[in-house]
Parts: structure tokens; C-alpha cells; sequence
């Protein structure tokens, strides 16, 4: 058997355990249903709804024709406005994290400028934020994308950071040598020996920034999945903040892929990005 096709192999035996272990968890998650299982953090599984119920659901969600209420074949207004807001938030996050990780990475004085400022705010959560956002900024959509920027910003931040730190010397003193300028180290040397950081950075803030979404919308936003998803809690309506839940999920999970397949495609087959 050839090395692709072996490679192959495994590739699809690793999708397989892959979707063999979401099995499970629907599987689990129907019999604790039906059991009324009492689970650690006294989650009773008697409250949730079916695993058929919220796959019911989703389909009305996505397609109506089924319940064809005020919630049937909303699903792509809400996903569009969401994702438009994370993308938002995210991309001002990007553009401002990585020049200044690897500004600070680089140049001693920069870091130690910036540092304090950095650890200062860094620990604040983004539910601290909100009372604050919503007085100078308002209800509405860019105080939810000042959020999703803000939650993003750190992680790329810090990881752009760590990986610029990390080029060894003699790569940079190489391309010194050579006559290389020091825009030309920076853009030829550097960042692309920290890819592999900067790529995990951004994976963690556009994770964060799906995460943070529904506290953003929570407040002053018709369409999103943040928004459906507080009036499905006011209204009691486990099934449909399931259902909110797995849009969301299956968006984040989505983001990520196109972004890793993006660098990837950048980078060609070099190992500068790891799955």
C-alpha cells in the first residue's frame, strides 16, 4: 500500500472515530433523557429535550414546515447577522494583534512599553465589560462586535507574541548577513517562522469570539443566534437554546476549518500549520 493511500486510511479512520464518538454522546444524552439521569453539578437530564425533538426543531429552524411559528425559517437571517458580527469583530482584532504581537515580540521596548498595559487588561472578563460598553457605546451591533474584537484581541495578541519570541536568532542574523532590511527580516523571516503561532492564536479568538456572541446579542439585537437564543431562556424554551447552542457549535466549528484550509492553502504543504 502506497504512503497516500495509507494516509488516506487513516485520514478517514480518524473521521470515522470522529463522528463515532458524537454517536455516543447523542446516544448518552437520548438514554439520559429518558432515564432522568442526575449527572455531576446535580444536571438533571429530565429537563432537556430529546435528541429527535431538537433535530425536529432544527429543520423547522432551518427550512419551517413544521410548527411554521415566528421561529420556522429564520435560521439563515439569524446565522448571517451573527456571523457578520463575529467576522467583524474578529478580522479588527487580527488586524491589530498581530502587528502589535509581533511589534512587542521584536523590539524590547516596544514590550516593555506596552506589557503593563497589556496585563492590566487582560484579566477583565467580557462580562465585566458590558455595563460599560452598553453606556458609552449603546444597544446594537457595534457594541456586540466591540465585544467579539475584544475577547478576540488577546489571544492573538499573546500568541503572536510567544511565537515571534521563539524565531531562533540565527535565522534573523542569517538574513541580517545577507543584506536583508529590517522590514524585509520582519515580513520574510519572522512572521512566517511564527505562523504556526500566530494560526493557533487566531483559532483561539475566533473561538472566543463565537463563544462571546450570545452575551453580545443578548441585549438590543433582533436578528441573531445570540438573540434567539435569550428569548428562547426568557420564554423557557430549552429546545430551541439547544438548538441555538448547535448552530453556534457547528458555525465555530465551520470558521475554523475554512481559516485553518486558508493557511494551508497559503502555505502550501509546508509544516507550518498544524491541525
Amino acid at each position: 500500500m502506497s504512503e497516500v493511500n495509507a494516509a488516506r486510511l487513516a485520514k478517514a479512520g480518524r473521521g470515522l472515530l470522529g463522528l463515532g464518538v458524537l454517536a455516543l454522546i447523542v446516544a448518552l444524552w437520548d438514554l439520559g433523557v429518558r432515564g432522568g439521569w442526575v449527572l455531576v453539578f446535580d444536571i438533571k437530564m429530565g429537563f432537556l429535550p430529546p435528541p429527535a425533538d431538537v433535530a425536529t426543531l432544527m429543520w423547522d429552524f432551518a427550512f419551517g414546515g413544521v410548527h411554521d411559528d415566528a421561529f420556522s425559517a429564520t435560521l439563515w437571517q439569524h446565522l448571517w447577522a451573527s456571523t457578520g458580527r463575529v467576522l467583524a469583530g474578529f478580522s479588527v482584532a487580527a488586524a491589530i494583534a498581530i502587528p502589535l504581537g509581533v511589534l512587542m515580540g521584536r523590539y524590547r521596548l516596544v514590550l516593555a512599553a506596552l506589557d503593563p498595559a497589556i496585563n492590566l487588561f487582560r484579566p477583565i472578563p467580557a462580562t465585566a465589560w458590558v455595563p460599560l460598553i452598553l453606556l458609552i457605546i449603546g444597544f446594537g451591533s457595534q457594541a456586540t462586535i466591540f465585544l467579539i474584537a475584544l475577547s478576540a484581541f488577546f489571544p492573538i495578541l499573546l500568541n503572536t507574541l510567544g511565537a515571534v519570541q521563539q524565531v531562533p536568532d540565527r535565522l534573523v542574523e542569517a538574513a541580517q548577513m545577507l543584506g536583508t532590511s529590517r522590514v524585509g527580516v520582519l515580513l520574510k523571516v519572522i512572521v512566517p517562522a511564527a505562523t504556526p503561532g500566530i494560526v493557533a492564536g487566531l483559532r483561539l479568538g475566533l473561538g472566543l469570539a463565537w463563544v462571546i456572541l450570545v452575551l453580545g446579542e443578548s441585549n438590543g439585537i433582533e436578528w441573531g443566534l445570540g438573540s434567539m437564543i435569550t428569548l428562547a431562556r426568557e420564554q423557557v424554551r430549552t429546545d430551541r437554546v439547544v438548538v441555538g447552542m448547535i448552530v453556534i457549535g457547528m458555525a465555530g466549528f465551520l470558521s475554523d476549518r475554512i481559516l485553518l484550509y486558508g493557511f494551508r492553502g497559503l502555505f502550501g504543504r509546508r509544516p507550518l500549520v498544524r491541525s
